[in-house]
């Protein structure tokens, strides 16, 4: 597979600012334990929230582009072959943005934990896959709600 000019897919259901190409490369590859996904933004689009993965170590490359990289410490253009390492918890938070006119190609890589846990800090919100939900961090409840009559 070359990342360069392997085919991307857009979800017909991204809302507007993360429509967003993509392929889990490491899936068609047959990769179990690595997450290595090819992302090409269209001026204007984010591959997603600003977030950050509580047990995961991710990694961006820009292969094409100018993309913007927001963090804890504020925002900075990238260009090609720059490379990004996002750590787990709050001192990894990461969006990756294109502010440019053309369109930028990353890769972004990461050990793959099950169930993984990412934290938005814009949003309040923490999400686990599985099972793919989201909830606001405003809704916690004590440990032992429920099960102490």
């Amino acid at each position: 597979m070359n990342v360069y000019d392997v085919e991307l897919q857009f979800d017909e259901d991204d809302p507007p600012g993360y429509h967003t190409a993509y392929l889990r490369a490491a899936l068609v590859l047959g990769g179990e334990k690595i997450a290595f996904n090819v992302f090409e933004l269209p001026a204007g689009q984010s591959v997603c929230p600003y977030h950050y993965e509580c047990g995961e170590e991710e990694w961006i490359v820009v292969l094409t582009g100018r993309p913007t990289l927001r963090t804890p410490d504020g925002e900075q253009e990238l260009g090609p072959w720059d490379c990004v390492f996002c750590p787990p918890g709050e001192a990894g938070a990461h969006k990756v943005t294109n502010h440019g006119d053309e369109p930028a190609r990353i890769v972004i890589w990461s050990d793959r934990t099950t169930p993984g846990t990412s934290v938005y800090p814009d949003s309040q919100k923490v999400g686990a896959w599985p099972p793919g939900k989201l909830f606001r961090l405003a809704d916690a409840v004590d440990y032992f709600d429920g099960e102490v009559s």
